[in-house]
């Protein structure tokens, strides 16, 4: 029986091809955590955390390794591991950073599973590999005022290289007047066959965000994202229901059982779990089930590598989110080919570290 003989985490601050603007703050550099989990049999799986700011770079990494010590000698089974450590931090909750700690301990259990079965991570989970679906999320941030619809035009056009189908553009100005101008500088500037995602980013409140969303929906939005704050189900139902264009929410539920509370309230028409909040490769899939049940078409955030594969077995597969932040830590980051994630068929999810830039960029 294979067991865990160590895990290893580290910290890098990495640099962003396109800062980042958003209703919430500004990100120019990209804060991971970067984690090795090793097995007797020699494998060694991988996974990576974003931690949003820098200053929680150091409290996730000494949480991982005060975890190492629950881990070390315990079967490679990650439902098992994932059970443990919830029923361990339940008096002190497992959200936040310690949810991100569970979830990334366990995306790279089945990491090193799949290197250990020799199969890509898909087909570790009984799907197949196949090209997924990508719009690009690598831009379209905010603009500070007086706003440079130029440069957003311009950006609009570059994100749009590689034959991407879609972009995402960030929105909550100021005034309503900005975020028409903001789609409309990028419809004017894209093919129509292009298609325009959005995001608030929780900026709004329920009133305000039908307001404005009444105002989007004759712009043929794909959807509309996280309108108001992630946790107000109810309010984020009283905007679906009054919007004609979708809306999406999800990459802030913390765990299935969360998800499971915005589908009955229906909180939105689309959902996109993000895997180190949802609970890794074993809450994705707990997660996917309840939208294959209530027949939600179910996307990604972030982390497009191990997503990539994911969404091969996501019966509501809808769009992944590409965005290339781990990109300079990687040895071989996710290819894109006309617009579509193409997962790697090497076992496991095709996560491995490009060591010299990994010291580079350490924090």
């Amino acid at each position: 029986m294979n067991r865990i003989t160590a895990l290893r985490a580290r910290a890098v601050h990495v640099p962003m091809t396109r800062p980042l603007h958003t209703s919430t703050g500004a990100i120019d550099k990209v804060p991971l955590v970067l984690i090795d989990l090793s097995s007797s049999s020699g494998a060694v799986g991988r996974s990576y955390l974003f931690c949003v700011t820098p200053m929680a770079l150091k409290a996730q990494v000494d949480l991982l390794e005060a975890m190492a010590a629950l881990l070390v000698g315990q079967p490679l089974r990650p439902h098992e591991l994932t059970q443990m450590l919830q029923r361990r931090f339940t008096l002190l909750g497992t959200r936040g950073l310690v949810g991100m700690a569970i979830s990334g301990i366990d995306m790279a259990a089945w990491d090193a599973c799949a290197i250990e079965a020799g199969q890509p991570l898909a087909v570790l989970l009984c799907g197949q590999v196949r090209p997924v679906t990508a719009y690009n999320s690598c831009g379209l941030g905010l603009r500070p005022e007086p706003c440079d619809w130029d440069a957003l035009a311009r950006e609009a056009k570059d994100l749009a290289q590689g034959g991407f189908t879609a972009v995402k553009l960030r929105l909550g100005y100021a005034r309503l007047e900005h975020d028409l101008t903001a789609f409309q500088t990028v419809r004017a500037a894209l093919p129509d066959t292009v298609l325009i995602m959005s995001d608030y980013n929780q900026a709004l409140l329920p009133a305000e965000a039908i307001r404005r969303g009444r105002a989007l929906d004759a712009c043929g939005l794909q959807w509309i994202e996280e309108p108001v704050h992630a946790d107000d189900h109810a309010g984020c139902a009283q905007v679906a229901a009054a919007l004609d264009t979708p809306v999406q929410i999800g990459e802030n539920y913390w765990g299935p059982q969360d998800m499971a509370r915005g589908l009955k309230a229906g909180a939105s028409d689309y959902v996109m779990p993000d895997l180190e909040r949802i609970g890794g490769v074993t809450g994705w899939m707990r997660a996917a089930a309840l939208a294959e049940a209530a027949a939600v078409p179910m996307s990604t955030h972030l982390f497009p590598e191990a997503s990539a594969h994911l969404m091969c077995v996501t019966p509501t597969a809808h769009w992944l989110e590409y965005v290339d932040w781990a990109n300079p830590v990687l040895r071989q980051p996710l290819a894109i080919v006309q617009g579509q994630a193409v997962p790697n068929t090497t076992p496991g999810s095709g996560i491995e570290w490009d060591e010299a830039r990994v010291k580079a960029y350490a924090f």
